[in-house]
């Protein structure tokens, strides 16, 4: 994980998040919509971030959870979230402080592209759902990178870099790209069902101004830009002990 690049500009990337056109209007909301009727269930956020999405699904009733790396990131979080929902500054490449079977649902917003290897991740994923939970998360489109780089190895899981500005700050990024079959693959080997595959439109009451002129225009109707999947917990339950979980 990317917890010390998030530390460095955690307040320039929450307002970035908060209303961006990827993210406010593009990604979040296909998050929630994906999500559904969260009303009652345990929800694990992984690399909560400020936290935008886990106050978004709070207010839809879901009983929130929220992990993010970046000490920095957390707690400004907890100043959006106040004392109620329970925070943790932890790696998502280490055992989850969680107990097996603890949520109904984790959501993983943009975070598993910046990870090498998904096999652990996924595995503890799996191991803190219910039988039966779901797995939201969304990816960089593999397909970008591609079409922009076509030189490049597009079935190599390897590492790329990408230059962003964070609320007018540059920044550059480091991310994993891996084809979509390798995605598909560390799904199914955690022990995951894959049921959804997305690639949604923005948000219908996105800004006009923040649209590409060809969407804006009605000439087309999405962009590539991230991937989403819904995925179910297979039956077999977690197993491992949970460390730090109480």
């Amino acid at each position: 994980m990317q917890a010390d690049l998030y530390d460095d500009y955690a307040d320039s990337y929450a307002r970035e998040n908060a209303s961006s056109l990827l993210n406010a209007h593009y990604e979040r909301p296909a998050m929630i919509a994906l999500a559904g009727d969260v009303r009652g269930r345990r929800v694990l956020d992984v690399g909560c971030g400020a936290g935008p999405l886990t106050a978004e699904l709070r207010a839809r009733g879901g009983m929130m959870t929220g992990l993010d790396g970046s000490p920095a990131m957390v707690e400004i979080a907890r100043r959006q979230l106040g004392d109620d929902v329970p925070l943790h500054v932890a790696d998502l490449a280490a055992p989850l402080p969680f107990a097996d079977a603890a949520f109904d649902d984790v959501v993983a917003s943009l975070v598993l592209h910046y990870l090498e290897d998904w096999g652990g991740p996924l595995a503890e994923i799996r191991r803190v759902l219910r039988p039966g939970g779901r797995l939201i998360c969304s990816v960089n489109h593999p397909s970008v990178r591609a079409f922009h780089h076509p030189t490049e190895d597009y079935f190599a899981t390897r590492p790329y870099t990408e230059d962003f500005e964070f609320a007018g700050e540059p920044v550059t990024v480091p991310f994993w790209h891996r084809p979509l079959h390798a995605m598909t693959d560390a799904f199914t080997a955690a022990g995951f069902r894959i049921r959804v595959v997305s690639e949604p439109a923005p948000s219908p009451t996105t800004p006009p101004e923040l649209l590409p002129p060809r969407i804006a225009t009605g000439e087309r109707t999405a962009f590539l830009s991230f991937l989403f999947f819904v995925l179910e917990a297979d039956g077999e339950g977690g197993s491992g002990s949970p460390v730090g979980a109480s």
